[in-house]
This record gives structure tokens, sequence and C-alpha cells, in this order.
């Protein structure tokens, strides 16, 4: 049987690509789906009946995916091997008033999502994109991909102990973006605004879910090309990776003792509890309706989930030139030096000493080398979809990812070679 090719730097060009379609959740998974289409996949949806067949099958909701591939005479209790990851990233997102400005100043009211470093959408050109609900149920997503907005930082002269005392943003007062001049707010004119983007009539859209985005373009960085910085890596990094290998895996033509998974999720950013995020439903009812539309009973329903291992890959923290006093002084991940294993032994990541040996496994496999990320004891420790994914599933579950710096900034940046070798260690653990 053939096995997929190796990944290289081409798959960090089409990463860019990626990050540059994907400026919210919902064209995330509209252009992962786009691309598993190509190697075969369809849609089903969850309000039909599923038929047994094999081959690979994809589930969309709102702004999570979950896909998976049925080999030729899968039995219905064969495992699942899971690669999950998460779709949103935090930015500034439209409030249901968005009209409002003040001084002759249009501006547009935005709510923080998730943790952002607020500092790094100042002064930056952004775009706005989501999703529109229409009045006759449909929903349409909406691109505009150019310098639209802007949130203007105060000058230095009206704060002149910015540089001693650091930047304080108020998240209500500062961080509202300008759009335009006029002495008076319009309500429905940015929603109006987007009508015609969109190419909608006036008055058709009843529901938004917008936010906005950096319109830089990803690219390269370094005299010798060797790093990459761009938008949401965190975590559409993992999201394309996972995407690509599932792919491959499936066009491969090998024979797969494992059902491959992706589970993207919403929501992770603010604690996964949505019907599209991790600690809600979405993935334990694909994965049984799978089992039960092979004529499979409960029973093996239960051996499926007890042989499954879920890859929860995130990105992490790179050791930062400036601030490695803030790591942990015996695990150092550099980039371009291979994925992270995250290990947090309160459980705010999944990994145990057997899941080590799993991803040990892939990684050699691969060929490609793997590092160890722990957090500085005095410091709190993030988490992931990780431990939430092993509680609710009573699936194992190993924390692995990309190791970045500028995480949760507008403008993230990893290295060129970590994308592809991430890529390359998740088709290996897709199929063994």
């Amino acid at each position: 049987m053939s096995s997929p090719s190796r990944f290289d730097r081409g798959h960090t060009d089409d990463l860019m690509t990626f990050l540059s379609a994907s400026p919210t959740p919902y064209h995330a998974v509209a252009t992962a789906a786009e691309r598993l289409e190509k190697a075969g996949f369809r849609q089903v949806s969850e309000t039909d009946a599923w038929e047994g067949t094999s081959g690979g099958k994809y589930v969309l909701r709102g702004g999570a995916i979950v896909a998976w591939y049925v080999p030729e005479g899968a039995a219905a209790h064969t495992p699942f091997r899971i690669v999950g990851a998460h779709t949103d990233s935090p930015n500034l997102r439209v409030k249901p008033r968005p009209d409002t400005g003040a001084h002759g100043w249009r501006q547009v009211a935005v709510e923080i999502y998730g943790g952002p470093l607020m500092n790094s959408w100042l002064d930056r050109d952004l775009g706005l994109a989501g999703r529109l609900s229409l009045r006759d149920g449909s929903t349409r997503l909406v691109n505009v991909d150019r310098p639209l907005l802007r949130v203007p930082q105060l000058a230095i002269h009206m704060d002149r102990n910015v540089t001693a005392d650091g930047l304080k943003l108020d998240k209500q007062r500062h961080l509202q973006p300008v759009w335009g001049l006029g002495d008076s707010v319009r309500d429905g004119d940015l929603i109006a605004f987007l009508e015609d983007e969109a190419g909608l009539a006036r008055g058709e859209v009843t529901g938004w879910d917008l936010m906005t985005h950096s319109v830089e373009p990803p690219a390269y960085l370094g005299r010798d090309r060797e790093l990459v910085a761009g938008p949401r890596m965190d975590n559409l990094l993992s999201v394309h990776a996972g995407t690509a290998a599932l792919a491959a895996v499936a066009t491969s033509g090998a024979d797969l003792p494992y059902i491959p998974v992706l589970a993207a999720f919403d929501h992770e950013e603010t604690g996964s509890q949505s019907d599209t995020g991790a600690d809600g439903p979405l993935l334990g009812g694909v994965l049984e309706r799978s089992v039960f539309a092979r004529g499979g009973s409960y029973e093996d329903r239960a051996r499926a989930f007890a042989g499954t291992v879920c890859l929860s890959s995130d990105t992490g923290h790179a050791v930062h030139p400036n601030y490695a006093e803030r790591h942990d002084p015996t695990h150092h991940p550099r980039v371009n030096g291979g994925p992270i294993l995250k290990v947090n032994v309160n459980n705010r990541y999944a990994t145990d000493g057997s899941g080590r040996a799993v991803f040990a496994a892939a990684c050699e496999k691969a060929d490609i080398p793997f590092q160890t990320f722990v957090s500085n004891n005095s410091m709190p420790c993030g988490t992931t979809i990780g431990p939430i994914t092993a509680a609710r599933h009573g699936i194992s579950t190993v924390d692995i990812g990309v190791a970045i710096l500028s995480m949760h900034s507008a403008r993230e940046l990893c290295g060129a070679d970590d994308p592809h070798l991430l890529a390359n260690a998740l088709v290996a653990f897709l199929q063994p």
C-alpha cells in the first residue's frame, strides 16, 4: 500500500493561504470542508439518517467541523484516532447594536472575545467578517478583507507616562474602532453596508456574528525566511495541519486499523461550553452515530471509545529571548524544533505517560523531533480542549502543538518548519 507524501515547506506556504482565507471560525470550517471535498469527503446533515457506507464524511455546525474516514470493511467497534483543535481566536466582536460614535467620529461597538493582547489591536488596519443570518432562515458568510476599521491609540503627548508606567486600556472605552466620520449615529448603517457587500437586499439580514481581523497578510520573516508572522495561528495552524493530515491519510490507499477523525471546535478561548465547543455533545454524537450507522450496538460504541486516542493539538509557548525567566528552567521549547508535548500534573493538559508514548511513537515513525513544554511552577498554566475531551468522552487524550511567540496577539510568530513537522506527526498518528 502507498503512504502519504511527506509534507515540506510547501505546507507552510499553504498554511498562509489558509490563514488568509479564514478570518473567522465560520470561514475556517468552510475552507477546511472545501479541501476535504477535494479529497473525496462528503457532507452529511445531522437531521438526516446516516448510512454506514465507507469513505470520508463531515459535519458542519456553526464554527465547528467533525470529519472522519471509514475504511472499507471497518467493524462497528473499530476505534478512532482523533486530531482535536479549535477554530476561534481572541479578537474584537461586533455588539448587537453596532452603530455608535462621538465627536464627529463614526464607530462600531465591539465586545472583547477571549483574552487578546489588546495593545496588538491598536493602530492596525482591520477588516470585518463573519456570518449573516437571513430572514429566510439561511446564513451567508461575509468578508470585508480591506482596511475598514481602526482602533487609534492616544498620542504620547496626551499620555506622557505611558512609556514609564505601561499602557493601560479600558476594555469598554478604549477599544471601539472608528470607521468613518459623521455627526449623527444612524442605527442600521453597519448592517446595511454589509448587506451591500454580500449582495443582499436591504432588511434581509436579521442576525449576525461578526468580528474584526487584521488585513495584513501572513509573511515569511527573518534573514533566511525561517519564521512566519501571521494572524490566528492559535489555533488555525493546528486546524490546517489536521485537515491536511486527514486528507492525506484518506487518499493514501493504506490499510487503516483505526477510523481517522478531525474535530475542530469553536469557543475554546471562552471555555468550550457551547453546542459547537469541545464541552458540548458534538463530537460524542458524531462518533456514536458513526458506530450505529455501521450496525453497531452500545457495546460496540463502548469498545470503540475504549480504544480511541485523541491528540489535542494547540499552540504553545516557545522560549522568549527577552523573558526566558518566565519559562521552566529545564524546558525551553524552540521554534523549528518540532512539535511540543504539553504536560501538567494538575490536568490543565491531558497528557500522561502512556499518552507520551503514543506521541513519541508517531514522531519516531515520521522521523521528526519533538519537545516538551511544562509551565514555570510560579505561573498559572493555560489549558486546552484536551482535558475536556478526556473527561467528557472517556477518551485517552494527549496535548501537543507547535511552539510560537506572541500568542493571542493580532499577529503571532512561529517557525517556518514547525507547521509541516506537526502535519507529518499527525499523519503518522492517524495512520500507525
